[in-house]
């Protein structure tokens, strides 16, 4: 019985610990026609407290943040996606490496190209990972869907 009920209290920690991580970021996708069939899809994270999120090159030890986007026969993903926000490059002890991370607020940039005159979505999913400077908390995958056309 004392087993029973060791076990389920390590489960529910561990259940919480897991959602923790995106219960300190609010993720706001949107996006914005800026050419003829051209849009701009922003993913802005807002980060909560003393917390940080790790860029899509966060370093050696952390995750970085990664968006994977779902194909479509109806766009075209134009470049890279692009970081705005306040980058930090410093060393932290925790992964003995140089880190880069956002603080409060950062917008990640992904244009976008439709390859007709439909509506559609751009939808896919974003992993990441926040950190203050006393724990780091497990990473976390949000999904997204963005209306794109019409």
């Amino acid at each position: 019985m004392k087993k029973l009920f060791l076990l389920t209290i390590l489960s529910a920690v561990a259940i919480f610990s897991f959602a923790q991580s995106d219960r300190e970021v609010e993720w706001v996708f949107t996006s914005k026609k800026i050419a003829d069939k051209t849009y701009e899809v922003r993913m802005t994270a807002n980060i909560n407290g003393d917390y940080h999120i790790y860029a899509q090159d966060g370093g050696d030890g952390p995750v970085s943040t990664t968006f994977n986007f779902k194909k479509s026969p109806l766009l075209v993903l134009d470049d890279k996606v692009k970081e705005i926000g306040k980058l930090k490059n410093v060393y932290e002890d925790a992964f003995k490496s140089q880190v880069k991370y956002f603080e409060e607020t950062v917008t990640f940039v992904q244009v976008v190209k439709l390859k007709g005159n439909a509506k559609t979505n751009l939808a896919g999913s974003v992993e990441f990972m926040v950190c203050n400077d006393h724990e780091c908390l497990p990473p976390a995958t949000v999904n997204f869907r963005v209306s794109i056309g019409g």
